[in-house]
């Protein structure tokens, strides 16, 4: 899957991709106007059929990063326009690096990257210092389930908590996984891994992220640690997808330079297969990582530091010294009792105690609601930020019930002789 193409004669010359493979593409290739090469590739863009859209607002965005630099200093319209003119070089339109989405077809003006991402996070102040910003971008963040994981996977993107993400699930984006997925009818049949991806991409071009399309497996599961050498079993790291030219890490995705076979940092686990979810904590343990989930069902946040304490059961001791090679291949009702053993089935909300046993018969599947996922997805990023910032964050298992946290109220009485 190719936005540009090298040449074989010429490497700084491209070619542009056809529409069927920039459709199926997931990154942006950035380009440095400085660079003939580059320069002589937005030429081609802009006289191509594959463009729909040029989006340039470079300006507002020095302006920003005027006002961020020298937050008590008030400017008047000309002061700060003095002050951008002399941060681009009075050639606005030849400052930063110019973004080319092939899957939509735009061209986007931004800051370079450091400069992008102080501005990005600068309302982040004040909760987050901008050293801290900093090292939070040099971190990696596995996701494995994109359904649920996948709003995990961008709030953290959003909150920069990590600058570098592997994703991993098989399947395709259906109708009914819009429910609870930030998703549009004219993305049905994509891979989730290219959808997140994407949004991913489209919120900080500067990412870098790597795709597991199959999912995690048995073949694969150690590239997706970050064990293999050189980190190729099964990932897809976006070779031919972008435009490496090396350098400052402005060109291509992945500017921190960081490539597939680094190690993760946090993992956030949110997939329903028993053997991923027993395997993933193997791995885990065995490489230190801490492991973050949430159940969508009471608000249940769960912490397991296998980076502090590297000995600690899987789940807390839920499910004994049952292994990875014990869970695979289980049936419907297996995986089903093997999750209940997970998550406590004597602490899961009426609902879904009374869903459960009609799955299969009444029930498609498990139900799940989009404001579960999208609370989940904010206490799986505040975890993982305070661990990441070395705060003594325990293992242990919690609960943001909002059920009792906000209890509906007792109906009143019908006052005596009122209309029913």
């Amino acid at each position: 899957m190719t936005h540009f193409m090298q040449s074989g004669t010429e490497p700084d010359t491209f070619v542009l991709p056809s529409p069927g493979r920039a459709s199926e593409s997931f990154r942006p290739v950035l380009l440095d106007p400085a660079r003939p090469a580059d320069a002589a590739t937005l030429a081609a863009l802009r006289d191509s059929p594959l463009l729909r859209e040029v989006h340039d607002r470079i300006e507002d965005q020095v302006a920003e990063l005027v006002r961020a630099l020298a937050p008590a200093e008030h400017f008047g319209p000309a002061a700060l326009h003095r002050a951008v003119s002399e941060v681009t070089g009075g050639r606005a339109e030849a400052y930063g690096r110019w973004v080319w989405y092939p899957w939509s077809g735009r061209l986007v003006h931004v800051l370079p990257e450091e400069e992008f991402r102080l501005v990005r996070t600068d309302r982040n102040r004040g909760r987050i210092t901008r050293g801290q910003q900093r090292g939070l971008l040099r971190r990696r963040v596995g996701v494995i389930g994109l359904s649920v994981g996948s709003s995990a996977a961008l709030t953290c993107a959003m909150e920069g908590v990590g600058g570098a993400f592997r994703l991993a699930d098989f399947d395709r984006l259906s109708l009914s996984n819009l429910n609870r997925l930030r998703a549009g009818v004219h993305e049905l049949g994509l891979e989730k891994t290219v959808l997140c991806a994407r949004r991913l991409y489209e919120l900080d071009p500067y990412l870098d992220v790597e795709i597991h399309r199959e999912g995690v497996t048995e073949e694969n599961i150690g590239a997706f640690f970050g064990a293999a050498e050189d980190g190729t079993d099964g990932a897809d790291d976006g070779t031919g997808d972008g435009v490496g030219h090396g350098g400052d890490g402005g060109h291509g995705a992945g500017g921190d330079g960081s490539g597939a076979g680094s190690g993760l940092d946090v993992l956030i686990e949110e997939c329903d297969t028993a053997w991923v979810k027993v395997a993933a904590r193997e791995h885990a343990r065995r490489h230190r990582v801490p492991v973050l989930m949430d159940t969508n069902d009471r608000g249940m946040l769960d912490i397991e530091r296998y980076d502090t304490e590297p000995a600690r059961p899987l789940f807390h001791g839920r499910i004994g010294d049952t292994t990875a090679a014990d869970v695979r291949g289980l049936d419907r009702a297996g995986t089903v009792d093997f999750l209940l053993r997970v998550v406590d089935a004597q602490h899961l909300s009426p609902a879904m105690a009374d869903a459960l046993p009609r799955i299969g018969r009444t029930l498609s599947s498990w139900p799940q609601l989009a404001d579960g996922v999208m609370l989940g997805a904010a206490l799986v990023t505040d975890a993982a930020r305070r661990i990441l910032l070395g705060e003594p964050l325990p293992s242990g298992r919690h609960r943001i019930d909002l059920d009792e946290l906000v209890p509906a109220r007792a109906p009143r009485p019908a006052r005596h002789g009122a209309a029913l």
